[in-house]
């Protein structure tokens, strides 16, 4: 019954780990990218590393791959958009 439930120790371990390997490709997106492509180019990488601490998170933790990486692309994208649209709206968007 009590083998279902997820250890305590991996869910506060695993999403530390999966950050930090999520962090490698927006920032390599941001510092190898020509600047014309930059801000697209980010935010695609962003996405997929998104996917990819879901996926991981959940792995270590012992859940759901597929549903946890889709929550964080959901949620990841939608917090990307909404800074974006904020940034638009203030210009404060594009390439410094």
């Amino acid at each position: 019954m009590f083998d279902d439930v997820v250890s305590p120790w991996h869910a506060a371990v695993a999403p530390a780990v999966a950050f930090t390997i999520g962090a490698v490709l927006p920032m390599l997106a941001i510092l190898l990218s020509p600047e014309a492509v930059r801000v697209p180019l980010t935010s695609a990488a962003t996405l997929v590393s998104l996917a990819l601490t879901g996926t991981i998170a959940l792995w270590i933790g012992g859940g759901s791959t597929l549903r946890a990486a889709a929550r964080v692309v959901l949620g990841g994208g939608l917090a990307l958009a909404a800074t974006f649209l904020i940034g638009s709206l203030i210009g404060a968007t594009g390439p410094v």
